[in-house]
């Protein structure tokens, strides 16, 4: 208790003779500044004790801090952890995971992975400047029930797992980007992605017919629709390479088939097997399509065909049949402009380049 009062009395004493000084000097200023005649001696005792007052609220708080400082709590606050950027090559790795299933069609989902890909990004309008790949619309009833879109809930929802695991990532960016795994884990080239696609709405939906229609015999359709996403022959020719993937189904397309002997393997047999077969019409109760002659065991479509009866697109057939290091230079960089188109990029937005798990 001595101590307390000597800590005590030693603050008091000097707030209360600093209160006087200050009082002193207030007192001053409103002489000099008022017309009036300075008040007698009332405010200024009121001034003193006020003064007084405060100095021992505060050389008593002074006195509790001093004697309680090993136990007061000390509060810092947590500096929020910068939220990493999403890693793609993870993304790329796990959708790679879930690409093989021999339960599954030839033992792949990789062909419907770029079909959905390509579906998804090919209904771009170079005048109206819609559609494409930015809003991923397939994902509502409108864009999804179009008959060229039958089938592609299997990919959406198998690419579902993925979204479970990285959230953060638009639907556009997760459906383009197993385009691209699709490509390159099975064997084709490396294709340049990048990200920034936004997920819309049904409002955003693009409207029905502008995808390829396969049942066309004429190359001057395949012009008409690829022309309206900003291609030309040898882009729309590289494109359809992508046909050495996968095969119709009875139940989606209403064709039936595969187009090459390795479905599963990214490789230009699409034009060698074009050129290089004996294809006639097929005899059966499905919509008009082609097979070999020989084995009976292939098929072309008629939109297929055309590009080996336009003298245009079969020049194209050709230096692809010949030379698979030009096609899977030219299908890389088509394919980047198709899953590109419609999306507005950040300047700075990064180009990725992604190594293929079985490189």
């Amino acid at each position: 208790m001595i101590a307390s009062r000597v800590l005590l009395r030693s603050p008091l004493a000097t707030v209360a003779r600093r209160a006087v000084a200050v009082s002193s000097v207030r007192a001053t200023a409103v002489r000099s500044y008022s017309s009036q005649a300075a008040p007698s001696g009332g405010a200024g005792k009121s001034l003193v004790i006020a003064a007084l007052a405060a100095g021992a609220g505060a050389a008593g708080y002074h006195y509790y801090a001093e004697s309680q400082k090993s136990t007061l709590p000390v509060v810092v606050a947590a500096a929020e952890k910068p939220k990493e950027p999403l890693d793609y090559q993870k993304v790329y790795n796990a959708i790679a995971a879930i690409i093989e299933d021999e339960n599954y069609d030839d033992g792949s989902y990789g062909p419907v992975f770029l079909r959905l890909a390509w579906h998804a990004s090919g209904t771009y309008d170079i005048n109206s400047k819609d559609g494409g790949s930015n809003y991923a619309t397939m994902r509502f009833k409108p864009e999804a029930g179009h008959d060229a879109n039958a089938g592609l809930g299997i990919a959406r929802e198998r690419l579902n797992r993925v979204k479970d695991q990285f959230p953060e990532i638009s639907y556009g960016d997760l459906w383009t980007l197993a385009g691209v795994v699709a490509i390159q884990e099975l064997g084709g080239p490396i294709v340049n992605w990048r990200a920034g696609r936004v997920d819309g709405e049904e409002e955003n939906s693009p409207p029905d017919g502008r995808l390829p229609d396969a049942a066309r015999p004429d190359g001057q359709h395949s012009r008409d629709i690829f022309y309206k996403m900003g291609f030309n022959d040898q882009e729309i020719v590289a494109l359809l390479g992508a046909h050495a993937l996968g095969r119709c189904h009875k139940d989606r397309s209403g064709f039936d088939g595969p187009w090459t002997a390795s479905p599963t393997v990214f490789t230009n047999d699409f034009y060698t097997e074009l050129l290089n077969r004996k294809w006639v019409e097929r005899k059966w109760s499905g919509p008009k399509q082609f097979e070999d002659k020989e084995t009976k065991s292939l098929m072309m479509l008629p939109a297929d065909m055309a590009m080996a009866k336009d003298k245009e697109f079969r020049k194209w057939v050709e230096i692809y049949a010949k030379d698979s290091n030009k096609f899977f230079e030219d299908f890389a960089k088509a394919a980047q402009k198709l899953f590109e188109l419609g999306v507005k990029f950040d300047d700075n937005a990064k180009v990725y380049q992604f190594k293929p798990t079985n490189a």
